[in-house]
């Protein structure tokens, strides 16, 4: 990757375990990586249900792991107490969490290729006719109930285990905040409308205003309506994944370097 993001400070709003990769490929294109996790993930404060769904794994014909969080957290438990069944067949909302799935040995996995929600996930021709199919779906503590709404009305059954929680952090919000007062934070990553309330939430009304003016990057349409919703006045809509947020951010520099207005926020 070129140096496109040379001198620019990034903030990546990942939980902490998860911004490594992304906070590497910011410093590759020249860039300085400014960690503030917006979300901490923790295990499920109950442990019966996702243990009796590994137990009866077998009775499932697809298993839909709604983000890496729900790989990482159900693969452990179910390798530490059983393989995986070979006739389950494993679905992935996104390419994250596909690659997820093959760090644990499951490389056969169905992905939209394009769009990476619910709505791409549907469209899949895996997933159309489903009538007597069974599907568990392994998520956090929340979430929307589209996915499993739309696969009951298509006649399969549905079964929704939670394998962890989501909670906003406890940090240290004031060197974030005199970075973003005194110009020096050049763009935000955001991958969850969530973690951008949370965001708010931890700097407090008296913190917000020099964050929303900051330009904000979000790789799709339902976090950049949020952040809209909340005030934000320069929302960039980019391609998904890492790629096509970094991707989004260096066009939108290089844009703004030559003086030109013509970039859309909407690409």
């Amino acid at each position: 990757m070129s140096t496109a993001l040379a001198g620019m400070n990034i903030l990546v709003t990942r939980p902490a375990h998860q911004a490594g990769e992304l906070a590497a490929k910011v410093r590759l294109a020249g860039g300085n990586p400014v960690l503030f996790p917006v979300l901490e993930i923790r295990d499920t404060n109950n442990l019966g249900p996702l243990l009796d769904i590994i137990a009866r794994l077998d009775e499932f014909d697809f298993a839909i792991f709604i983000s890496p969080n729900a790989v990482e957290k159900a693969m452990t438990r179910i390798n530490a107490i059983r393989p995986f069944p070979p006739s389950l067949t494993a679905v992935a909302v996104g390419q994250g969490t596909r690659n997820a799935l093959g760090h644990f040995g499951i490389d056969k996995v169905i992905v939209p290729s394009a769009r990476f929600d619910s709505e791409a996930l549907l469209e899949l021709r895996e997933l159309r006719e489903v009538t007597g199919k069974r599907f568990v779906i392994f998520r956090g503590d929340s979430g929307r109930e589209l996915l499993g709404e739309t696969l009951l009305k298509r006649g399969a059954t549905v079964t929704y285990v939670e394998c962890y929680r989501r909670v906003k952090p406890e940090a240290d919000t004031a060197p974030l905040l005199r970075t973003a007062a005194s110009g020096k934070l050049d763009a935000i990553i955001m991958t969850s409308s969530e973690g951008l309330r949370n965001l708010c939430e931890m700097v407090g009304a008296a913190g917000q205003p020099c964050l929303k003016r900051v330009s904000l990057f979000v790789s799709h349409e339902r976090i950049a309506q949020t952040a809209r919703t909340l005030g934000f006045t320069r929302v960039i809509l980019t391609a998904p994944g890492d790629r096509g947020l970094l991707e989004g951010i260096s066009n939108y520099l290089r844009v703004q370097a030559t003086g030109k207005d013509s970039f859309s926020s909407r690409q």
